[in-house]
């Protein structure tokens, strides 16, 4: 596979290293580095449509009291998680882009690939509490407001920050008790366990196991119950007197459900190229792998920007404040 792509001398050093090496080479983008300044636009505009977007939904929750609501504080927690998971990744992929800084220490490695799946964990929490939230406004409405109380939301709240961590903590750490022989290259722009793990030249029966339990207790489980709570709520809508009733009702959802798509589906497809696509083309992994990372951060303020009627109110009155106050 190699001999198809141009690497660099250092690539080469770190290639023939037969024992643990404290570094990885993060080769980014194989046989594209021709065009990589072309590349580095839509990873730059991505980035900063993210960051923005989401630090801009947290600013109008913050600043109107009409948003203080259970839903819009979720609408923040995952405005934070998309914040964290963007952070994640951006020190090693700018500094590829912009420094050509390859080369990454591995306790440094393990701190960025803690980081991406704790908040990817969190976010599929996030989504989860998201959904509940939605199946009780629309299926008991009435009793919203007794069940969906401050208290209860902070621990939902507490859950989603500390269920993720802890979940990842095991794997992270036994990597540094494996030997690394071989290739030490990274094929992203960032530290993954799933592609890690995979250059250990030992028995790693155990991080196999722990991280697809992790994955189906955490994702999976969480992918079951945001189903079911939809399949209420449709059948809750269905049983609806008249159309427009039922189009009110599930345009409600409309932002959620687009949110539990854009990432759940490149998610799901990444753990299936790492599971099964073993022999895929490495162009594959690496989209995949950027789609899942990148576009729900970026996706999810434009989403709730314009699904919303109230965050679109708050971000017209916002910017209506800012023009009027650049009169004086």
């Amino acid at each position: 596979m190699s001999a198809q792509y141009s690497f660099s001398p250092q690539f080469m050093l770190l290639s023939n290293i037969t024992q643990f090496s404290p570094m990885f080479y993060l080769s980014s983008f194989p046989g594209l580095e021709a065009i990589k300044h072309w590349i580095f636009i839509p990873f730059f505009f991505m980035y900063m449509v993210a960051i923005s977007g989401n630090c801009f939904i947290l600013i109008i929750i913050k600043t109107n009291p009409r948003l203080h609501t259970p839903m819009y504080s979720l609408l923040s927690l995952l405005a934070l998680t998309d914040l964290g998971l963007s952070v994640s990744t951006l020190p090693t992929t700018m500094g590829i882009f912009w420094f050509n800084s390859h080369s990454i220490y591995f306790g440094a490695c393990q701190i960025q690939m803690f980081c991406i799946h704790s908040f990817s964990f969190m976010e599929s929490s996030v989504l989860l509490i998201m959904s509940f939230d939605r199946f009780v406004a629309i299926c008991h409405p009435l009793r919203y407001s007794v069940i969906v109380t401050g208290q209860r939301m902070v621990r939902a709240g507490l859950i989603v920050i500390f269920r993720g961590p802890v979940a990842t903590i095991p794997i992270v750490l036994l990597l540094k008790a494996f030997p690394y022989c071989g290739s030490v290259v990274l094929f992203h722009s960032f530290c993954l366990h799933q592609e890690v793990i995979q250059l250990a030249c030992t028995d790693t029966t155990f991080n196999n196991l722990y991280g697809l339990m992790v994955v189906v207790f955490t994702v999976m489980l969480d992918l079951v119950l945001i189903a079911l709570s939809y399949g209420f709520i449709l059948h809750t809508v269905a049983a609806l007197a008249s159309p427009e009733e039922q189009r009110r009702a599930f345009q409600t959802c409309t932002a959620h459900l687009c949110a539990v798509l854009v990432f759940f589906v490149p998610m799901v497809g990444l753990s299936l190229v790492h599971r099964f696509g073993k022999h895929a083309p490495p162009a594959i992994h690496l989209l995949m792998a950027n789609v899942y990372l990148f576009v729900p951060p970026m996706l999810n303020p434009i989403i709730y920007s314009i699904k919303t009627k109230e965050i679109r109110r708050a971000i017209i009155k916002f910017l209506g404040l800012i023009e009027v106050s650049s009169e004086f």
